[in-house]
């Protein structure tokens, strides 16, 4: 009785072997596969197993030709006897013999068979069977590498086998042709169109080849479509052949794009939706270096989905959109919630999310990132905790308007019970700091005071820098701290210690009374001390600042060098200059330019000549495909791209689904959800069934109502309504208008807005305007209207087309402006019959609010919520005139649109209101205290905090009405 393959002997198999029976040889080539598969070592039983290379039974033929490939380079002298076997198994009438004998061949890495592999290779490349064409493709990497003296005759098989029309070897040709001669452009020239159409069919790791292949050809041949001269209009991309020889001589006309690159783009379209994540990002990676800026944002919806996979395909994916978000943050912005964090994610998951919030932080959406990143802040995870305080004085860097806010914010970050945190706030602070130059008095003092519990060397020797720094704004800090850090001078670390030294010749030069003897005391301890890179410094610093008889010179430049502006410190992305490197390369991962990796040619200043590529095209015989998967079918039935917002808005609420972000929805606007869909097949197939079969006609009516009944409830229960706050009527009306269109730029036309401080009635996220069009001229102006053209995002409401405006008349019309929570310009063009101009409409903070009522309980429990980076404060001196709740009252309602909350307590004013397009609070409340006043916003709006905060401020110290 036989042992199980896993308790096999060498000796039994080798018995095996040499028996006379097929069926127990077969049996123990199976065990020996097995074992392979398994990672054994079965190199011993090569003399019996090459015994059996002539087998007649073709089942045990490839079970040996499986072991010699695996063992073939590593026992070669034996392999080299089988050889007159191979070529014998080359005119085998079995294809899969044939494959193998040539990959066997090929792995027998011995110099003097070269003459032998390159007859089998040019045969091969001939067979009749695609499968041995593509292994002869494979076999031609192996004898490149090892002899490379047969470039030229390689060349001329991977010449021959371009031209195949079999979807089975293109990819591993175009693997050879990368590996031999990738430099040979001209190879391509005659199968680009062939490779274009044939790419969808191929296998999925040979697309991948031929993308990055067809990336590097098309940035050689085409002009580059981001110039500002391209032309996209498919009908002149038609005429491209006609035009393109003309173009040539007068170079005045606009390039067009060459139907070529329009056709490798079109052709791998369908492939972003492929189930193989390399052939994703092999698509990705040419969008984003071929492609037309406006097209882009193709790749986003894909690249994101790719987000749900396991995390090493995470990983490369979010180096690629960290990459690509630098350049582009319009094409992720739709997505952010897919960046957010998750408690499940790895450290290097989690880092790259947080790279990427921060590249897409803007001042739109800062207030929402901000708030996730108080979030992270609180993560048992510390390297993570610590990144985010990093990406925290990044946007703090970009965004000027959060600046002072997340300052505020770490400074609390300094009270944590973290020392990571603490740490790592402190190093944040001070490169903020460096970059704002004023009040620095108030944080370093706060430092000063935690500086005792604050054990993390990185963080005290840069509280000490602070110190040193601008000690001369804490003239009485600053000596005290040296005191105590002359105690500790020699158990300190010596990062520190080095700080210690700077401190105290700084305060010598700026305090010498005060510390003159400290500073001598530090720097005697700092000439004795072990490390010698603090000796030196020691030393240095004595004859910088000491004067005497050889260094009297030199003292006098010593404020000069000590005390010298130093450059604020670059807070920038990781992957600013990543892009260097081709995305989806490993090169990419690494940043470091890997073995092997070509880079990619700038674009050519006046195209090739394109007729290189004019060749008989061939439609090939594609394999029937079908296809299971919504998303796919969608894809490919639309026919073309829609940039709709309803579509937008779709897959956007699609793919942020399953996000696990406590956040909220910034619109209360309920995705339209794809049941329609579903419903109408439902129906046809009802339809069809009911022409047949009385029975199915039933179980179809019974499952269609069940549909409908789903639909109903995935309608009620899965968009949540945002709960409004209830909105009062406006306590002050400003009747000041703004000039939208003087009468010379508009040719006689005017107009005239104001901001009515009213709901809009055309939609709950607008804000209402009140237009005074008038006419100017001697004759009558018709057809004014909006055009239905605008530059930019903002959804505008436009008021009906006035048909005729008689001469010195005058009309007033209103129309609704949704600036989504943002100050930016809504621009747009006021048009009448003959004529375009391009207006503009500028709204301040304070007008993009509505008065809310609340008692005084609510305020103060609202406000509690909305704290840390939520809360922006500052502390102003008032006249004596403006000391009077009707002056406040009335100055800060003029301000802004708020409602006023009784209070009960004197001298303490608050306001409320809401923000028109998302319906997030601001809170305002104005304590005075004579002869100061304490100015207090609380908003998840963080920008638009920042800014109200400086109007109020100018409003209540303006001494006028």
């Amino acid at each position: 009785m036989l042992s199980p393959w896993f308790l096999c002997r060498n000796e039994d198999l080798k018995e095996m072997l040499e028996s006379n029976k097929e069926s127990l040889k077969l049996e123990a080539m199976k065990r020996i596969v097995g074992l392979i598969a398994k990672g054994k070592n079965a190199s011993e039983l090569f003399p019996a197993v090459v015994k059996n290379v002539a087998s007649k039974n073709i089942e045990l033929k490839k079970l040996v030709y499986v072991y010699l490939v695996r063992y073939a380079e590593e026992q070669q002298d034996l392999a080299l006897l089988s050889i007159s076997t191979f070529q014998r198994a080359l005119k085998d009438p079995n294809q899969l013999i044939r494959a193998s004998a040539l990959r066997v061949l090929s792995s027998i890495r011995v110099p003097i068979i070269v003459p032998i592999m390159m007859l089998a290779i040019k045969e091969a490349a001939t067979d009749l069977s695609p499968y041995v064409r593509k292994t002869a493709a494979h076999a031609i990497q192996k004898l490149f590498s090892l002899d490379p003296d047969q470039k030229e005759h390689l060349i001329e098989v991977i010449e021959k086998l371009l031209k195949d029309k079999s979807t089975l070897v293109a990819g591993s040709v175009v693997m050879a042709f990368e590996e031999v001669c990738p430099d040979r452009i001209d190879l391509i020239h005659k199968n680009y169109r062939k490779l274009c159409n044939l790419l969808v069919d191929v296998e999925e790791w040979g697309q991948v080849v031929i993308i990055h292949m067809l990336t590097r050809y098309a940035r050689t041949q085409f002009v580059s479509p981001w110039r500002e001269d391209a032309v996209f209009d498919e009908n002149s991309e038609k005429a491209f052949y006609d035009s393109e020889e003309e173009r040539r001589v007068d170079q005045s006309k606009p390039y067009i794009m060459d139907p070529d690159h329009r056709l490798l783009l079109r052709n791998t379209k369908p492939l972003l939706q492929s189930r193989n994540t390399a052939v994703v990002m092999a698509v990705s990676q040419l969008y984003w270096h071929l492609s037309p800026k406006h097209e882009l944002s193709i790749i986003t919806k894909s690249l994101v989905r790719l987000l749900r996979s396991h995390r090493e395909v995470q990983y490369i994916v979010l180096q690629n959109i960290a990459t690509m978000s630098i350049q582009r943050k319009g094409m992720f912005e739709p997505f952010m919630k897919s960046f957010y964090v998750r408690s499940t994610d790895a450290t290097h998951i989690k880092t790259l999310k947080l790279e990427i919030l921060t590249n897409l932080a803007n001042e739109a959406n800062i207030s929402t990132i901000l708030r996730e990143f108080q979030t992270y802040v609180k993560s048992q995870d510390k390297a993570f905790a610590a990144a985010t305080i990093q990406a925290i004085g990044c946007c703090a860097t970009n965004i000027s308007e959060v600046t002072d806010t997340c300052l505020n914010g770490l400074v609390l970050l300094l009270s944590n019970r973290d020392e990571t945190v603490v740490a790592e706030s402190v190093v944040v602070i001070k490169k903020l700091l460096q970059t704002q130059p004023s009040q620095h008095s108030d944080i370093i003092k706060h430092m000063a005071k935690l500086f005792d519990n604050i054990t993390v060397p990185m963080a005290r020797a840069s509280i000490l820098w602070l110190m040193g720094e601008y000690c001369e704004h804490v003239p009485k800090i600053a000596p005290d701290v040296l005191r105590k850090m002359a105690k500790t001078f020699t158990d300190e670390e010596d990062i520190v210690k080095l700080q210690i030294v700077n401190l105290a010749a700084k305060l010598y030069l700026t305090n010498s009374k005060q510390t003159k003897l400290l500073t001598q005391y530090i720097l005697n301890l700092g000439k004795y001390d072990q490390n010698y890179d603090i000796r030196d410094r020691t030393r240095f610093i004595r004859q910088l600042i000491v004067p005497n008889e050889k260094s009297g010179a030199l003292s006098k430049y010593a404020r000069r060098i000590l005390m010298a502006p130093k450059p604020a410190p670059v807070l920038q992305s990781a992957f600013k200059d990543r892009d260097r490197f081709q995305l989806g390369t490993l090169s990419h991962t690494l940043n470091s330019q890997a073995s092997g990796y070509l880079e990619l040619s700038d674009w050519p200043a006046v195209a090739p000549d394109q007729s290189v590529r004019n060749v008989e095209v061939v439609e090939p015989v594609r394999l029937p495909f079908v296809s299971v998967s919504v998303e796919s079918r969608s894809e490919s039935e639309s026919g073309s791209e829609s940039s709709s917002s309803e579509s937008s808005s779709e897959s956007r609420s699609e793919l942020d689904s399953d996000s696990d972000s406590g956040t909220d929805q910034k619109k209360n606007t309920k995705p339209k959800p794809k049941t329609l869909n579903i419903m109408t097949k439902y129906i046809l197939i009802h339809i069809v069934l009911s022409i047949s079969s009385p029975f199915f006609v039933n179980c179809m009516c019974s499952l269609l109502h069940l549909c409908v009944f789903l639909a109903c409830q995935f309608d009620a229960v899965s968009w949540p309504v945002r709960v409004s706050l209830q909105a009062s009527s406006p306590v002050f009306v400003p009747e000041t208008s703004h000039e939208l269109l003087h009468r010379m730029t508009g040719k006689g036309l005017s107009a005239q807005y104001r901001f009515t401080r009213q709901p809009c009635i055309y939609g709950n996220s607008m804000v209402s305007l009140q237009l005074t069009l008038s006419n100017r001229t001697d004759q009558a102006l018709e057809n004014i209207h909006i055009s239905e053209k605008s530059s930019t995002g903002q959804n505008i409401h436009r008021f009906n087309a006035i048909e005729r405006l008689e001469p010195q008349a005058s009309v007033t019309v209103s129309m609704g402006v949704d600036f989504n929570d943002s100050t930016q310009t809504a621009n747009f063009q006021l048009c009448t019959k003959e004529d375009e101009f391009s207006v503009s409409i500028q709204p301040a903070v304070g007008e993009l609010l509505l008065p809310i009522t609340m008692s005084e309980a609510d305020f103060t429990k609202e406000q509690g919520k909305l704290v840390g980076m939520n809360e922006s404060s500052a502390t102003i001196t008032i006249t004596p005139e403006n000391v009077s709740s009707q002056s406040v009252n009335r100055k800060v309602v003029s301000v802004a649109n708020l409602g006023v909350i009784p209070s009960g307590q004197e001298n303490i004013y608050r306001f409320a209101g809401k923000t028109v397009s998302s319906g997030s609070l601001v809170l305002v409340s104005v304590a005075l205290k004579d002869p100061d006043a304490m100015i207090t916003i609380n908003t998840e709006k963080t920008v638009m905090g920042s800014m109200l905060l400086r109007q109020v401020k100018t409003a209540l110290t303006n001494s006028g009405p």
